[in-house]
């Protein structure tokens, strides 16, 4: 069993902390010869250089100071092809080091304009891997060409004076030059940062998470519904708040955004046949309550956030998923949707409820109506809710109609943030990131009375992938002449309602300005048990433990900043404001982003993000499976023959990834389909169904709290460019089949630019791994010791990694038709939100038909 390998996963009850004496000692450089090796060993752990595993009203949020270390890569020390041995590559590194010439400090915070420039090519980002190293001082030759001559009659007559100030000048910097050197002093509090082994720190983190405080956390979150922009979702924000104060986070405080929101009103929505009369009949809508009126738990109305205000009729016509196709197939076969209302069910070929709705506004629908079908997440999957974890009949799945996949964040402002008091705002009236005709959600319950309805209207449907699972149904498309429906939404529109983030840090010793951040959103539906209250719970938890190291006195070496999300659910709203507020400083120091948004659901464990794929396979080998206590979750994943996908949309990593370039993570254990974005999503269905015993909340936690200290305390930052290089690789081709099989009788498109340019990245990337390999190298035969100079060039390096998907921005463009995106390799689909689109602007391209704007995208992404 895992658990019975000797000391790997030992318990530790505290922290073990360094006595002053061994916290302030240092030994000096003369004697590190006379280590034995287990005393090398030993120090060498300490510094935590060589890890065992080497292969308004409120207070606002005071955005901390940000200095960018020079991004610049050494590559003339790697081994060569002859001398590739450990030894070999260490003495030409220290042959390197010898040579180096070191700028003064102050000139490393600067270039704050940098990612003002605008994107070339894919090959210029992944050749600016290769570009050599800049040499910190001048040459000797340098300073000899630049001394001032003396005047031709001062030439034998030197003033003395001014040649011994000369002097003394040189003599001070080659002093201060030979302090440097000797390392009397620690760069970026270096020593401060290695007190502690990194080892212990991992066991304290990994044995410390308590499942106990993470159900406390759910149970306290999920007291009320907590719309984004309510009451509820500010009180659970200064509840956060006071979370991470407790935890001892710095910083801790409240940032305010006024954005776009709606809510729906009492009696406002109606769903009802209103001709022929004998068929008359009115939907109930909202929900039975989830909870029994003596808990006094109010509950949200159902509704569709961000739908458009009407009062419409029209004949009813079923459309299955409400997918283009299928629209286009009602077509073909001769229906005209003008002036209909159509009725869609959830998920199937249109994942995204906005894109059902714009569908539906594209085919000349005057309303459209999507219904929780029992064949996708009903009792026909198993027993519903209360019995089990499926939608019950009366459930109602709500959610947001905003189009996010063309704008993200407050669709007012897009671009920029939505700050109080901001003048520059864009109107709802004719908003690309607003549909245009209403819509309201339904329970099947309701549905039903609409499917019946439909009998002997249109065509009858035979195709069983059209066919749904609601009961005593004869299924008919429906037609000019079906039954006449009324679908009234009269809502609250509010183009200035107040969101709250919540945030706090714990600021690093090394590169403070750089940070990894982690978030989740907190806003629900309604009481949001699995999603985001899971993840929100888990947030708390992880917090708590990294104030727990904070107060043992541990520092990591780059910041943590941690994030409690508004307005997710309506369209990552908090999110990508607080982006779009920090863009310059996020792009120059965010290194990575963490989302956990629903953390768990079941028991399968899936993460998209390539480029942590060492980072997060190495913290799976740590944890055992809580179902299955004989394997780790590591080997879980390899049995599953799981990978890492790129990311699309749906959560608060859009902004980061998309607009700030900041490398992001997504993760989250899955399982069969529950009442999602209903009441009946609370606390009483994690508890009972959703995680007994929160054992899976308690691995995320470490999985999530792991992966944080992997990134923000590990000398070098563990992204993997082999892996991230394969992908692309990958990308590329099935870029390449999706266009063969768009363009039809048209010439094909020239894909070798781009092939050529991931071969590039393949190659580029084996220079990132052989710097690490060197730079562990010499650590290790110089007893686990680094020299300031040579933390320099580490941190640099770790800059350039940190800022490559950065680099990957076309800053100043974007992608055509939704220039808000800037990212040339990831975005979501235009019309499928939750898939990933690799190369957008070219698959944008190609979708619409636009041969000649694809091959130019292709060829701008390639260089």
């Amino acid at each position: 069993m895992v658990d019975e390998k000797p000391n790997k996963y030992e318990h530790q009850d505290s922290l073990p902390i360094p006595t002053y004496e061994e916290a302030t000692s240092s030994r000096p450089s003369s004697s590190q010869s006379y280590l034995g090796p287990q005393e090398i060993s030993h120090d060498a752990e300490r510094q935590g250089l060589l890890g065992r595993d080497r292969p308004s009203q409120h207070h606002g949020y005071e955005r901390p100071t940000v200095q960018s270390n020079r991004s610049s890569l050494d590559l003339d020390f790697l081994p060569s092809s002859n001398g590739s041995s450990r030894r070999s590559s260490a003495e030409a590194l220290q042959r390197e080091m010898q040579e180096m010439e070191v700028e003064e400090p102050g000139n490393l915070n600067s270039r704050t304009n940098r990612f003002s420039k605008r994107f070339t090519s894919l090959t210029h980002s992944l050749s600016s891997i290769n570009l050599p190293f800049r040499q910190w001082l001048p040459s000797a030759q340098y300073i000899r060409a630049r001394i001032p001559s003396l005047p031709q009659n001062l030439r034998f007559q030197p003033n003395w004076i001014i040649v011994g100030r000369i002097f003394a000048i040189f003599l001070v910097v080659f002093i201060i030059w030979l302090f440097f050197i000797s390392d009397l002093f620690a760069v970026g509090n270096r020593r401060r940062v290695n007190m502690f082994k990194p080892e212990d720190v991992r066991n304290f983190v990994q044995n410390h998470i308590d499942a106990d405080k993470i159900q406390q956390n759910l149970q306290h979150a999920t007291q009320y519904d907590h719309m984004a922009g309510t009451e509820g979702n500010y009180f659970l924000a200064k509840w956060v708040e006071t979370s991470f104060t407790q935890a001892g986070l710095e910083m801790v405080g409240l940032e305010r955004f006024d954005v776009y929101l709606n809510y729906p009103k009492e009696g406002g929505r109606r769903v009802a046949i209103i001709d022929p009369p004998e068929l008359a009949w009115e939907a109930k809508i909202e929900e039975e309550l989830a909870y029994p009126p003596e808990f006094e738990a109010q509950q949200t109305m159902v509704f569709h956030g961000h739908s458009k205000t009407g009062n419409v009729t029209g004949p009813l016509i079923y459309v299955n998923y409400g997918s283009r196709d299928d629209f286009q197939h009602l077509v073909d076969s001769g229906i005209d949707f003008t002036g209909s209302i159509v009725l869609v069910r959830y998920y199937g070929s249109q994942g995204d409820r906005a894109l059902k709705v714009k569908a539906a506004e594209q085919a000349a629908a005057v309303g459209c109506i999507i219904y929780s079908d029992p064949a996708e997440d009903g009792f026909l999957k198993g027993e519903p809710y209360p019995k089990g974890r499926y939608m019950p009949s009366d459930g109602v799945q709500r959610g947001s109609v905003g189009l996010s996949s063309w704008v993200t964040g407050d669709v007012l402002s897009p671009g920029f943030a939505s700050l109080p008091g901001e003048r520059r705002r864009d109107s709802p009236e004719d908003n690309p990131g607003l549909v245009k005709i209403p819509s309201i959600p339904l329970a099947w319950r309701d549905a039903q009375k609409l499917l019946q309805a439909l009998k002997g209207h249109g065509k009858k449907i035979e195709d069983p992938k059209a066919i749904g699972g609601v009961p005593d149904v004869e299924w008919w498309a429906g037609d000019s002449g079906s039954p006449t429906v009324h679908l009234m939404n009269d809502q609250i529109e509010k183009e200035r309602e107040s969101i709250y983030n919540v945030l706090g840090r714990i600021t690093g010793l090394e590169q403070p300005e750089k940070s990894i951040i982690v978030g989740n959103h907190r806003d629900a539906w309604c009481f949001g048990g699995a999603d985001p209250g899971s993840g929100t719970a888990v947030m708390l938890e992880v917090a708590r433990i990294f104030g727990e190291l904070r107060d043992q006195g541990w520092r990591p070496r780059r910041s943590i900043e941690f994030a409690s999300w508004d307005g997710e659910e309506y369209n990552m709203i908090g999110s990508t404001e607080h982006v779009e507020a920090r863009i310059e400083d996020l792009r120059r120091d965010a290194f990575a982003y963490l989302n956990v948004d629903v953390a768990v659901t079941g028991s399968d464990f899936t993460a998209d993000g390539p480029i942590f794929e060492s980072a997060l396979l190495r913290v799976l080998d740590r944890i055992t499976d809580p179902k299955d206590g004989n394997r780790t979750l590591l080997q879980i994943w390899e049995d599953n023959k799981s990978t890492m996908a790129g990311l699309g949309s749906g959560s608060d990593f859009v902004a980061f990834l998309d607009l700030a370039g900041a490398s992001s993570l997504d993760m989250s254990f899955t399982g069969d389909p529950f009442p999602y974005h209903s009441c009946y999503d609370n606390f009483d269905w994690m508890a009972k169904f959703g995680d007994p015993g929160f054992r899976y909340h308690k691995a995320m936690a470490q999985i999530w709290a792991l992966l944080i200290l992997d990134l923000a305390d590990r000398p070098l930052l563990p992204f993997d460019f082999n892996v991230y290089a394969r992908e692309v690789a990958k990308y590329v081709d099935e870029l390449e089949r999706h266009v063969d099989a768009k363009r039809g009788t048209h010439p094909p498109l020239n894909f070798k630019p781009l092939k050529d340019a991931a071969r590039t990245f393949v190659s580029n990337a084996k220079i990132f791994e052989d710097w690490g390999t060197a730079w562990s190298d010499t650590v290790f035969d110089s007893g686990g010791f680094e020299s300031n100079a040579m933390a320099i060039k580490r941190m640099s390096h770790n800059t350039r990694m940190g800022n490559f998907e950065t680099n990957l921005l076309d800053v100043d463009g974007g992608l055509p038709g939704r220039e808000q995106f800037k990212h040339t390799i990831f975005a979501p689909q235009l019309w499928d939100t939750y898939g990933t689109a690799y190369f957008p602007g070219v698959r944008d391209a190609a979708d619409e038909g636009e041969w000649e704007l694809a091959q130019r995208q292709l060829e701008k992404v390639a260089g």
